[in-house]
């Protein structure tokens, strides 16, 4: 039997994540998109209220919650700005790696301190040649020993400047291999934040690695195991990923929901008019849509079953929908969505990256694509 209510459990983390929302991102929200400085209060707020880490397993510090609880509590984040969110919520993408393939040792030094105080890390995989294609990255690492020597580039990453460990993905005889590299450690460069179109509460640096030593033990899996978890880490973050474009499509159905409530022409409510009412039950209907979408693709996860095909179906139809959102409430509030007194053209430019990273939208068709390609019918 399929039942679709939240436990009475989900309920108060959703009624929680609301209320944190509301307080402390909402008001904040074009604040940090104006200045583009990074939310460490509110993060520190987040964490005070256990609303950071929620994915790290109990033995490590964290609270387990369920792949379903955590894109509930995301969507509602991100429905305040998904740019603050992306700073919340980025450690998972840099601590699944660990939480599917590392080592206990890994698992105790690096994911249980972020339990503890509130700490980042970072997701180093793309650079300026490689982005979805995984396999073209150019960084090296070469052993010696009982040691690794990393070089090169890592760009557009994600709390990148404020990590305090990131994973890497760096190539060991040609062969992708994953590696929780330390960023106190010498040889690590740190450059300026990036100037995003959108989400500019978010950190996103390059990062240099110059003859950066680890020890051996601190390489995830084995060599040559890189594609690998690079590909179910996003399995389990894709989700959360569409849980955010969720969020940013439902702050702008409701911007556009309200201004046509409120707004009169000719004489009449301007939803009055089948030309803006239809298009907000087409979105609204999409949003639904995209939420069971998510919603589905998390189960999975919690039920150890394959979600590949879904978490991509997932992320792909949640961005477009937050993009197509965005961009007919601009229309809907006619000058006052283009203006930036309004947030809707921040919306806008929020949305827009939900198309691109982790994976962009063709990346997520070739996903679903490839899985197709070993069914018998549909």
């Amino acid at each position: 039997m399929i039942d679709f209510n939240l436990t009475d459990e989900q309920k108060k983390l959703v009624e929680k994540a609301r209320d944190f929302t509301k307080n402390f991102i909402s008001p904040r929200a074009m604040e940090y998109d104006r200045t583009g400085a990074f939310p460490k209060d509110i993060c520190e707020e987040a964490f005070k209220q256990g609303l950071m880490n929620l994915h790290v397993p109990k033995e490590y510090g964290g609270p387990g919650l369920s792949a379903v609880d955590c894109v509930l509590v995301e969507e509602e984040m991100a429905t305040g700005c998904s740019g603050i969110t992306t700073a919340i919520n980025s450690n998972g993408l840099s601590q699944y790696p660990l939480i599917l393939f590392g080592t206990e040792e890994q698992k105790r030094k690096f994911l249980a301190p972020m339990t503890r105080e509130l700490m980042f890390s970072a997701y180093a995989v793309t650079e300026p040649g490689a982005g979805s294609d995984v396999n073209r990255i150019s960084t090296i690492a070469v052993r010696y020993g009982n040691e690794y020597v990393i070089n090169g580039v890592k760009w557009w990453i994600t709390n990148g400047s404020v990590a305090s460990w990131y994973f890497v993905l760096a190539k060991v005889d040609g062969k992708p291999t994953g590696f929780v590299v330390p960023a106190d450690l010498p040889g690590i460069i740190r450059g300026p934040k990036e100037i995003n179109l959108g989400q500019h509460a978010s950190n996103t640096v390059r990062i240099t690695f110059e003859d950066v030593k680890i020890p051996a033990s601190y390489r995830v899996g084995e060599e040559g195991d890189g594609f690998n978890i690079a590909m179910k880490t996003f399995d389990h973050t894709r989700p959360g990923v569409a849980a955010g474009a969720n969020g940013v499509a439902r702050a702008a159905i409701n911007l556009a929901l309200e201004y046509a409530k409120r707004r009169r022409t000719f004489d009449k409510k301007l939803i009055s008019n089948q030309g803006i009412s239809f298009p907000l039950a087409e979105l609204l209907t999409k949003l639904d849509a995209s939420r069971m979408l998510t919603l589905r693709a998390a189960w999975l996860i919690d039920n150890g079953k394959d979600n590949s095909k879904e978490a991509a179906m997932a992320k792909w139809f949640a961005a477009d929908v937050a993009m197509e959102a965005a961009i007919k409430a601009a229309q809907i509030l006619g000058g006052y969505g283009y203006t930036n007194e309004m947030p809707v053209e921040k919306l806008i430019r929020d949305a827009k990256i939900y198309q691109i990273y982790e994976g962009a939208t063709e990346i997520q068709k070739m996903v679903i694509v490839a899985k197709m390609m070993r069914m018998k019918e549909v």
